[in-house]
């Protein structure tokens, strides 16, 4: 018996010694707080030595650009249905940057769309009412004008769009979620991308870029790493809502030309050929006949268009449609829809002359077109 007894006495003395082990080791932590000098004083911070040289850069792009960035509130008017008494209602909020020292404030037309009043906050605290100058729908500008008397904020440095690279380095300022005033960084993803808008109207030329923008950020500057505006913020695709890496801005080419024409007269004049045609339409003449091009449904008598020669299409004894003149391209450059058509055009002015690449009955041919103002 003293071989079992034995045993269990060993194993009882080791199986206090594991529980008195694991008891100390839990408490080990108390028994060392217990133990260790008082720390109540704030620890000794590290020297972190000078900023990267890119770091600076972006801090003085910012604090260079910031004042000329406007925070946009907008109200709606509405008609209380039992008392019938009309007010005014908060409706959004969007971004804008100051275009030049008259106090004209650009920003996206989407952001003033539908609102009876707004106002614009200034860097520095300032609100302004805001008055509409002018809009362009089909660009997604519009044009406010705000009343600074003095310590007026500097228009943003302007840039140019037409040398942009992708992959070179863009910076957003907006007010994203109304938090006013934030800097967002990327580089510019693609180039010449179009988007179409709940308005109907396809924006052309855009810039694509992975700087992050959220709704509030629309109307704010995108800027190169000179601090010169080369883009409008004007729209995101995401699922979501919010920023995926993928956004848009109007290009600043774009903004240079329909501005001053909301400034002098409240709204853009299009250049135009004066033909009539029609996006779904000739989305199912493509498909029927073959070819890529904008089928010309209606040459406007006394127009450019017909000045030129251009022929419209006729009806076919059983009622089907004639393909006339099919425009393939402008100036060298392919056009395959209406859209991508305007947005060539756009690129134009009054009075300037184009050269249409023409498909007329099966062989191409070049006619040369002076643009008028459309409607």
């Amino acid at each position: 018996m003293a071989g079992p007894d034995r045993f269990l006495s060993r194993l009882l003395w080791f199986t206090l010694a594991a529980a008195l082990l694991l008891t100390i080791w839990h408490a080990l932590p108390r028994i060392e707080y217990w133990l260790a000098p008082e720390q109540a004083l704030p620890r000794t911070v590290s020297a972190r030595g000078d900023l990267a040289a890119d770091e600076k850069a972006t801090i003085e792009l910012f604090e260079n650009a910031r004042d000329s960035v406007v925070f946009i509130t907008t109200r709606a008017q509405v008609r209380d249905f039992w008392t019938r008494n009309v007010f005014t209602v908060p409706r959004g909020t969007g971004s804008g940057f100051i275009w030049d020292d008259a106090g004209h404030v650009v920003t996206n037309f989407h952001v003033i769309e539908n609102a009876s009043e707004a106002s614009v906050k200034l860097a520095d605290g300032r609100s302004y009412r805001a008055f509409l100058i002018g809009v362009s729908p089909a660009h997604d500008i519009a044009v406010l004008r705000i009343g600074v008397g003095f310590k007026r904020p500097p228009p943003v440095h302007l840039g140019t769009s037409t040398d942009l690279k992708v992959g070179q380095k863009v910076f957003a300022i907006g007010n994203p979620f109304g938090l006013d005033w934030t800097l967002t960084s990327g580089i510019v993803s693609a180039l010449d991308r179009s988007l179409g808008g709940d308005n109907g109207n396809t924006i052309e030329h855009l810039i694509q870029t992975d700087a992050a923008i959220n709704p509030g950020n629309s109307g704010g500057p995108l800027l190169d790493s000179a601090g010169r505006l080369i883009g409008i913020n004007t729209a995101i695709y995401s699922p979501s809502g919010t920023s995926a890496g993928i956004g848009f801005a109007v290009p600043v080419d774009t903004v240079n030309r329909v501005v001053p024409q909301l400034i002098a007269g409240g709204r853009y004049i299009r250049p135009a050929l004066g033909i009539e045609a029609d996006e779904s339409l000739n989305t199912r003449l493509k498909r029927i006949l073959g070819v890529e091009g904008v089928v010309i449904l209606r040459v406007v008598p006394g127009s450019a268009a017909a000045a030129a020669g251009l022929t419209g299409a006729t009806l076919s004894p059983d009622g089907g449609i004639v393909a006339g003149d099919i425009i393939t391209a402008v100036d060298g450059q392919p056009v395959d829809s209406l859209a991508r058509l305007l947005g060539r055009l756009d690129e134009r002015r009054v009075g300037e002359t184009v050269r249409l690449k023409v498909l007329r009955s099966g062989r191409e041919v070049e006619v040369a077109v002076a643009l008028q103002p459309g409607v």
